[in-house]
């Protein structure tokens, strides 16, 4: 357990009103200078570096205050109740690429776990020797099934939901191939369970590879602990991806529930293009014909009923069956009393992009169909036939899926996140257990922790485009601002950027884009700043968080890319690759080209203070903003610094790192402002 968990109740009491204050007055005194600059220092006369300016400051302020609000309530629990006897559960070691030694070796301390359970290696690639190894190790070895092939695979997500429809325990923990798992994970977790409305219990990730001084900023001691107990206390404390426990009923009804949801919308979607086709066609002239307009009555009527009886509850499966019979009974009399128009029909429905007897497979075909067929010009009696195969189009099997029920979300690059909204949106809980039980490995080169911070930033933001929570129904308001603060923070890229520029043009033009004094912008700055420091002072409980600040920012590229590569996926299908994060040192040739967008920021930076130093030296312009834009291009140039030693980093080799649980040292990737950039997500 952290040492926090030695404090006395009192101790902790008063520190947490301590931190209440805090939050109060920092946010109190962000209010006041953010209006301020809004209202009284905005220089429009440099209006291109004075509104982006006052965005990114706003962007933080909000940032400050959902960080505020998640350590609010942060939440020290109790030690749980003792592990339930009788529970079964299924170990899950997810793999595709590792190293068979490594996840061995990961599959031999899962067997040592002291509760009973079945151990599983879900191998995503299908190896000979893994599954050779496993037999050795006497552990369950699963696979993709025949259905998954030529149909999406979704990563992670898959290979569990796999794994999902071939065991049975009541329980699920799942690691990743390089999580060593102690032998009491299960002993100090199952409890919580006691509780029936529990879903999900998240452990804490440490890495055991870590050098001192942290260089690739792997270990997140202020998410997993701080934030995750702020989260916790909303009942918002979410799936990392790997040392977690989930309950299977939670997960089958969420599956069961999606698929239902999804097909409802589906059915949804098909009835409003049903009614667009019979729009259509009753501009056609054949329309005119007394018998075709009754005809065409009785199927508007039919849609209608359809949509009322779904909005009542009815089940979609009765609802198309009975809408499909309807509208098949008033095509079989229209043919009947006027074959004339059959011809016209059949060339029209030929170039329509299947055959009847097809199914649209995902959500984009159901919608490119309902665009074609609604934009033919057909004959009542074409379209009465269209809008019997929009209803068919309707794909109850989910042929374009291996399996129909799909728990783990597919909605993203990282799975994790998705899910847990969703189970809160369910109604069930989570909880946050601080305490270290299993041991990983971090990224040991830059280039493989640069992918892996972008995965994660992608993953969250097609999240936020896709399954956005502050419109998810199901989640209480806190719980939407707890998921969207960590989706928020990834688009700080953007606020650097500004940041960064922001000193820069003073320095070099004199354009300055605060329109005031000096001393009247730092009687309003000053106190926010302080005030914000110390309320992270309280809130980190001794962390160190320099390491993150550093971070946070210097990777401001990859947070960009992020947001623009999942956007292009979200919006315009563009592919997203998943990579897996490599478990070994890779390749440093070229390390330099990893970042030099932020070598290009240092280089304009350093030319920038030399242009400064000159102008203070000869007195021109006004010294106090001189002086303070110089400071500020320091203080960057020192964050961007952080990437040298990354770059130099040979890899862990025992250096006298401390233990993870131990580690006094070790530092996060955290801004001063409270984003939870790159924490929230397990090293898959």
């Amino acid at each position: 357990m952290s040492p926090e968990n030695d404090l006395t109740p009192e101790t902790s009491a008063r520190r947490h009103l301590l931190l209440r204050i805090l939050v109060l007055l920092t946010l109190t005194s962000g209010l006041v200078y953010i209006s301020w600059r809004w209202t009284a220092s905005l220089n429009f006369d440099a209006w291109w570096i004075a509104i982006p300016l006052v965005v990114a400051e706003t962007y933080s302020i909000i940032d400050v205050a959902l960080f505020g609000m998640t350590m609010w309530r942060a939440r020290r629990r109790p030690a749980p109740p003792a592990a339930p006897d009788g529970a079964t559960v299924d170990v899950f070691i997810t793999t595709y690429n590792e190293d068979v030694e490594l996840v061995s070796a990961t599959a031999a301390a899962a067997r040592r776990i002291s509760f009973p359970h079945r151990t599983w290696i879900l191998d995503d690639g299908a190896r000979p020797e893994m599954a050779k190894a496993a037999e050795a190790l006497g552990v369950g070895y699963i696979t993709r099934t025949p259905d998954w092939k030529n149909k999406p695979l979704h990563a992670k997500a898959g290979n569990v939901n796999n794994a999902l429809m071939q065991t049975d325990g009541e329980f699920l923990l799942i690691l990743d191939a390089d999580q060593i798992p102690r032998p009491e994970i299960l002993d100090r977790t199952l409890g919580y369970f006691d509780d029936p409305r529990v879903a999900l219990v998240q452990t804490p990730q440490r890495f055991s590879n870590v050098a001192s001084g942290d260089p690739l900023g792997s270990q997140a001691p202020l998410f997993y602990g701080p934030i995750q107990q702020g989260k916790d206390g909303w009942n918002a404390a979410f799936f990392c991806g790997s040392n977690a426990v989930l309950r299977r009923d939670a997960l089958m009804q969420l599956g069961v529930t999606r698929y239902v949801v999804e097909l409802e919308q589906a059915l949804v979607r098909a009835l409003r293009g049903a009614r667009s086709v019979i729009r259509r066609a009753r501009r056609h002239p054949a329309a005119a014909h007394p018998g075709v307009s009754e005809a065409l009555d009785e199927v508007q009527a039919a849609l209608r009923d359809a949509r009322q009886a779904l909005a009542a509850g009815q089940a979609f499966g009765r609802v198309t069956y009975d809408l499909q019979s309807r509208v098949g009974e008033i095509s079989s009399r229209l043919v009947e009393s006027d074959l004339r128009l059959i011809r016209s029909d059949l060339d029209a429905l030929r170039e329509l992009p299947m055959e009847s007897d097809e199914t649209v497979d995902t959500v984009s075909d159901i919608d490119l169909t309902i665009d074609r067929l609604t934009a033919q010009q057909l004959s009542p009696l074409g379209a009465i036939e269209s809008v019997q195969r929009l209803i068919r189009s309707i794909d109850v099997d989910r042929h374009d899926e291996a399996q129909p029920l799909m728990p783990l979300a597919t909605i993203s690059v990282t799975e994790d996140m998705a899910t847990s909204m969703r189970l809160h949106a369910l109604g069930w809980s989570s909880a946050y257990h601080h305490e270290t039980l299993a041991d990983g490995l971090a990224p040991d080169d830059l280039g493989t922790m640069l992918k892996q911070r972008l995965r994660w930033a992608q993953g969250t933001v097609q999240v936020m485009l896709r399954d956005n929570p502050l419109v998810k129904r199901g989640l209480s308001l806190a719980q939407r601002l707890m998921y969207f603060s960590t989706m928020w923070s990834y688009l700080s890229g953007f606020a650097a950027v500004v940041y960064f520029t922001a000193p820069v043009v003073f320095l070099l033009f004199g354009i300055l884009p605060v329109d005031t004094t000096a001393a009247e912008f730092f009687l309003r700055f000053l106190p926010f700043m302080v005030l914000n420091q110390l309320m992270f002072l309280v809130a980190s409980r001794g962390v160190s968080t320099w390491r993150g600040q550093q971070y946070s920012l210097a990777l401001f590229p990859v947070w960009i890319r992020a947001v623009v590569s999942a956007a292009g996926n979200v919006l315009a299908g563009r592919p997203l690759d998943f990579v897996v994060t490599a478990k070994s040192r890779q390749s440093t040739s070229g390390g330099w080209r990893l970042v030099r967008w932020q070598l290009v920021v240092a280089v304009v930076l350093i030319v920038a203070a030399v242009v400064g130093i000159v102008r203070l030296a000869l007195g021109v312009g006004e010294w106090i903003g001189t002086a303070v834009n110089l400071a500020w291009v320091v203080f960057d140039l020192v964050i961007l610094s952080v990437l040298i030693p990354a770059l130099r980093y040979d890899g862990y080799d025992g250096d006298g790192a401390e233990a993870p649980e131990d580690a006094a040292d070790a530092r996060d990737l955290r801004a001063p402002v409270g984003d939870e950039r790159g924490e929230a997500h397990g090293a898959e």
